[in-house]
Protein backbone atom coordinates (compact mmCIF):
# COMPACT_ATOMS: atom_id res chain seq x y z
CA UNK A 1 0.00 0.00 0.00
CA UNK A 2 1.40 3.40 -0.97
CA UNK A 3 1.31 6.40 1.38
CA UNK A 4 -1.52 7.99 -0.62
CA UNK A 5 -3.70 5.01 0.31
CA UNK A 6 -3.09 5.46 4.05
CA UNK A 7 -5.58 7.20 6.34
CA UNK A 8 -5.06 10.97 6.03
CA UNK A 9 -3.94 11.35 9.67
CA UNK A 10 -1.11 8.84 9.11
CA UNK A 11 0.39 10.46 6.02
CA UNK A 12 3.62 12.33 6.88
CA UNK A 13 2.81 15.49 4.89
CA UNK A 14 -0.72 15.79 6.22
CA UNK A 15 0.49 15.00 9.74
CA UNK A 16 3.05 17.82 9.48
CA UNK A 17 0.44 20.31 8.30
CA UNK A 18 -1.91 19.38 11.13
CA UNK A 19 0.50 18.91 14.05
CA UNK A 20 3.70 20.66 12.97
CA UNK A 21 7.07 19.20 11.96
CA UNK A 22 8.08 18.46 15.55
CA UNK A 23 5.37 15.77 15.69
CA UNK A 24 7.03 13.70 12.95
CA UNK A 25 9.67 11.04 13.38
CA UNK A 26 12.97 11.31 11.53
CA UNK A 27 11.78 8.66 9.08
CA UNK A 28 8.58 10.60 8.39
CA UNK A 29 10.51 13.81 7.74
CA UNK A 30 12.85 12.02 5.33
CA UNK A 31 9.89 10.41 3.58
CA UNK A 32 8.47 13.85 2.78
CA UNK A 33 11.64 14.72 0.89
CA UNK A 34 11.94 11.34 -0.81
CA UNK A 35 8.30 11.61 -2.00
CA UNK A 36 8.34 8.18 -3.66
CA UNK A 37 9.37 4.70 -2.60
CA UNK A 38 10.15 1.56 -4.56
CA UNK A 39 8.02 -1.32 -5.81
CA UNK A 40 6.17 -2.67 -2.82
CA UNK A 41 7.75 -0.21 -0.38
CA UNK A 42 6.56 3.28 0.51
CA UNK A 43 8.80 6.32 0.92
CA UNK A 44 8.43 5.85 4.69
CA UNK A 45 9.65 2.24 4.42
CA UNK A 46 12.65 3.42 2.42
CA UNK A 47 13.36 6.16 4.97
CA UNK A 48 13.28 3.69 7.84
CA UNK A 49 15.62 1.35 5.98
CA UNK A 50 18.03 4.21 5.32
CA UNK A 51 18.13 5.22 8.98
CA UNK A 52 18.72 1.59 9.95
CA UNK A 53 21.46 1.08 7.36
CA UNK A 54 23.38 4.28 8.14
CA UNK A 55 22.74 4.19 11.87
CA UNK A 56 21.53 7.74 12.48
CA UNK A 57 20.11 10.81 10.78
CA UNK A 58 23.48 12.55 10.96
CA UNK A 59 25.30 9.61 9.36
CA UNK A 60 22.69 9.47 6.62
CA UNK A 61 22.89 13.16 5.76
CA UNK A 62 26.69 13.18 5.73
CA UNK A 63 27.14 9.85 3.95
CA UNK A 64 29.36 9.50 0.92
CA UNK A 65 27.51 10.13 -2.34
CA UNK A 66 28.30 6.73 -3.85
CA UNK A 67 27.30 4.85 -0.70
CA UNK A 68 24.01 6.72 -0.41
CA UNK A 69 23.09 6.40 -4.06
CA UNK A 70 23.59 2.63 -3.91
CA UNK A 71 21.03 2.26 -1.13
CA UNK A 72 17.65 0.82 -2.22
CA UNK A 73 15.21 3.57 -3.12
CA UNK A 74 17.93 6.19 -3.45
CA UNK A 75 19.66 7.78 -6.40
CA UNK A 76 21.30 11.00 -7.51
CA UNK A 77 18.04 13.00 -7.35
CA UNK A 78 17.27 11.90 -3.78
CA UNK A 79 20.89 12.48 -2.76
CA UNK A 80 20.72 16.00 -4.17
CA UNK A 81 17.47 16.67 -2.29
CA UNK A 82 18.94 15.63 1.07
CA UNK A 83 22.09 17.67 0.45
CA UNK A 84 19.94 20.69 -0.34
CA UNK A 85 18.08 20.21 2.96
CA UNK A 86 21.38 20.08 4.85
CA UNK A 87 22.69 23.21 3.13
CA UNK A 88 19.48 25.10 3.93
CA UNK A 89 20.02 24.25 7.60
CA UNK A 90 23.59 25.56 7.42
CA UNK A 91 22.44 28.79 5.82
CA UNK A 92 19.72 29.19 8.43
CA UNK A 93 22.33 29.14 11.18
CA UNK A 94 24.57 31.47 9.18
CA UNK A 95 21.73 33.97 8.80
CA UNK A 96 21.12 33.92 12.56
CA UNK A 97 24.80 34.58 13.17
CA UNK A 98 24.96 37.50 10.73
CA UNK A 99 21.90 39.23 12.20
CA UNK A 100 23.49 40.59 15.39
CA UNK A 101 26.69 40.94 17.40
CA UNK A 102 28.40 37.61 17.94
CA UNK A 103 28.86 38.62 21.58
CA UNK A 104 25.10 39.17 21.98
CA UNK A 105 24.35 35.65 20.71
CA UNK A 106 27.46 33.47 21.03
CA UNK A 107 25.41 30.28 20.74
CA UNK A 108 24.39 31.17 17.18
CA UNK A 109 28.08 31.35 16.26
CA UNK A 110 28.77 27.96 17.83
CA UNK A 111 25.75 26.38 16.14
CA UNK A 112 26.90 27.69 12.76
CA UNK A 113 30.47 26.47 13.18
CA UNK A 114 29.35 23.03 14.33
CA UNK A 115 27.05 22.75 11.31
CA UNK A 116 29.86 23.74 8.97
CA UNK A 117 32.80 21.88 10.46
CA UNK A 118 32.00 18.95 12.73
CA UNK A 119 31.36 16.31 10.03
CA UNK A 120 34.37 17.07 7.85
CA UNK A 121 36.86 14.19 7.55
CA UNK A 122 39.85 16.56 7.56
CA UNK A 123 40.88 19.56 9.65
CA UNK A 124 39.83 22.97 8.37
CA UNK A 125 41.00 26.31 9.74
CA UNK A 126 38.53 29.18 9.35
CA UNK A 127 38.11 32.83 10.27
CA UNK A 128 35.11 34.96 11.11
CA UNK A 129 35.83 38.61 10.34
CA UNK A 130 33.95 41.17 12.45
CA UNK A 131 33.32 44.91 12.29
CA UNK A 132 33.84 47.30 15.20
CA UNK A 133 30.40 46.35 16.59
CA UNK A 134 31.32 42.65 16.51
CA UNK A 135 28.94 41.88 13.63
CA UNK A 136 30.07 39.31 11.08
CA UNK A 137 31.50 40.70 7.86
CA UNK A 138 32.54 37.39 6.34
CA UNK A 139 33.39 33.76 7.01
CA UNK A 140 36.28 32.10 5.19
CA UNK A 141 38.00 28.74 5.13
CA UNK A 142 41.72 29.48 4.92
CA UNK A 143 43.65 26.26 5.42
CA UNK A 144 43.06 22.50 5.14
CA UNK A 145 44.89 19.53 6.50
CA UNK A 146 46.56 18.96 9.85
CA UNK A 147 46.50 22.24 11.71
CA UNK A 148 50.04 22.97 12.83
CA UNK A 149 52.68 25.65 12.51
CA UNK A 150 53.64 24.50 9.04
CA UNK A 151 50.40 25.29 7.26
CA UNK A 152 48.65 28.07 9.20
CA UNK A 153 50.24 31.25 7.95
CA UNK A 154 49.85 34.36 10.10
CA UNK A 155 50.55 36.59 7.11
CA UNK A 156 47.54 35.17 5.22
CA UNK A 157 45.24 35.57 8.22
CA UNK A 158 46.28 39.20 8.62
CA UNK A 159 46.02 39.83 4.88
CA UNK A 160 42.45 38.53 4.70
CA UNK A 161 41.42 40.43 7.84
CA UNK A 162 42.71 43.67 6.33
CA UNK A 163 40.97 42.90 3.03
CA UNK A 164 37.66 42.70 4.90
CA UNK A 165 38.50 45.83 6.93
CA UNK A 166 37.91 43.74 10.04
CA UNK A 167 38.19 45.19 13.52
CA UNK A 168 38.20 41.76 15.17
CA UNK A 169 38.56 38.08 14.29
CA UNK A 170 37.31 34.78 15.65
CA UNK A 171 39.37 31.74 14.68
CA UNK A 172 37.95 28.25 14.42
CA UNK A 173 39.01 24.77 13.39
CA UNK A 174 37.63 21.28 13.78
CA UNK A 175 39.01 18.08 15.26
CA UNK A 176 37.82 15.16 13.07
CA UNK A 177 38.46 12.86 16.03
CA UNK A 178 35.40 14.44 17.64
CA UNK A 179 37.35 15.55 20.72
CA UNK A 180 37.28 19.33 21.03
CA UNK A 181 40.09 19.59 23.57
CA UNK A 182 42.65 22.19 22.33
CA UNK A 183 46.10 20.79 21.70
CA UNK A 184 49.41 22.37 22.58
CA UNK A 185 49.88 23.14 18.88
CA UNK A 186 46.50 24.92 18.87
CA UNK A 187 47.63 27.11 21.76
CA UNK A 188 50.94 27.97 20.06
CA UNK A 189 49.21 28.92 16.81
CA UNK A 190 46.65 31.03 18.64
CA UNK A 191 49.32 33.04 20.46
CA UNK A 192 51.21 33.58 17.21
CA UNK A 193 48.11 34.75 15.34
CA UNK A 194 47.02 37.02 18.18
CA UNK A 195 50.42 38.73 18.16
CA UNK A 196 50.33 39.16 14.38
CA UNK A 197 46.83 40.64 14.42
CA UNK A 198 47.71 43.04 17.24
CA UNK A 199 50.44 44.54 15.05
CA UNK A 200 47.71 45.88 12.75
CA UNK A 201 45.30 46.75 15.58
CA UNK A 202 42.89 43.84 15.02
CA UNK A 203 41.52 42.07 18.09
CA UNK A 204 41.40 38.31 18.42
CA UNK A 205 38.16 37.63 20.28
CA UNK A 206 38.28 33.85 20.44
CA UNK A 207 39.45 30.58 18.95
CA UNK A 208 36.75 27.91 18.87
CA UNK A 209 37.67 24.24 18.49
CA UNK A 210 34.81 22.20 17.04
CA UNK A 211 34.37 18.61 18.16
CA UNK A 212 31.59 16.12 17.79
CA UNK A 213 29.21 17.56 20.37
CA UNK A 214 30.68 20.85 21.52
CA UNK A 215 32.89 23.85 20.78
CA UNK A 216 35.72 24.62 23.18
CA UNK A 217 36.46 28.33 23.61
CA UNK A 218 39.97 29.68 24.18
CA UNK A 219 38.48 32.87 25.62
CA UNK A 220 36.40 30.99 28.18
CA UNK A 221 39.45 28.97 29.20
CA UNK A 222 41.54 32.10 29.69
CA UNK A 223 43.93 31.11 26.91
CA UNK A 224 43.84 34.43 25.02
Amino acid sequence: MSIKDWPVEDRPREKLLKLGPQALSEAELIAIFLRTGTRGRSALDVARDLLSEFGSLRSLLTADKNALCKAPGMGVAHYATLQAVLELARRHFQERMYSESVLANPQATRDFLRMRLRDLPHEVFCCLYLDNRNRVLAFEELFRGTIDGANVHAREVVKRALAHNAAAVILSHNHPSGVAEPSQADEIITRRLKAALELVDIRLLDHLVVGDSKCESFAERGLL
